[in-house]
């Protein structure tokens, strides 16, 4: 499956911005799918995922409460609603996906979006 992530851009702190990650390829309800994100200089960090058939999510404590990720399988896409931004959002975010049981380690992804940079400003 080919992944390809979309919808960053800069935002003050408080805003808000909706990522998109269109999958092609192959059915997008046989992936669980993931959101991850790297800044500049740190590791990548998971942010959120949700299994295939979007009846189960999970979240990172940093953003739990402001962000919800979300999939439409119809579509082919999965998203990341961020509410609430922070400076320490900033990042770029990657999408992913799983063949095997969804979770927040980032070594059990198969495929990989080319991410997309999330720039909060203060």
């Amino acid at each position: 499956v080919q992944l390809q992530a979309s919808g960053g851009g800069s935002v003050q702190a408080g805003g808000s911005l909706r990522l998109s990650c269109a999958a092609s390829g192959r059915p997008l309800s046989n992936y669980g799918m993931g959101w991850f994100r790297q800044a500049p200089g740190n590791e990548r960090e998971f942010v959120a995922l949700i299994s295939r058939a979007g009846s189960s999510t999970t979240y990172a404590d940093s953003v739990k409460g402001r962000f919800t990720i979300s999939r439409d399988n119809n579509k082919c896409t999965v998203y990341l609603q961020m509410n609430s931004l922070k400076p320490e959002d900033t990042a770029v975010y990657y999408c992913a996906a799983t063949r095997s049981i969804t979770g927040s380690d980032s070594r059990t992804y198969d495929y990989w979006g080319q991410g997309t940079l999330v720039t909060v400003s203060s």
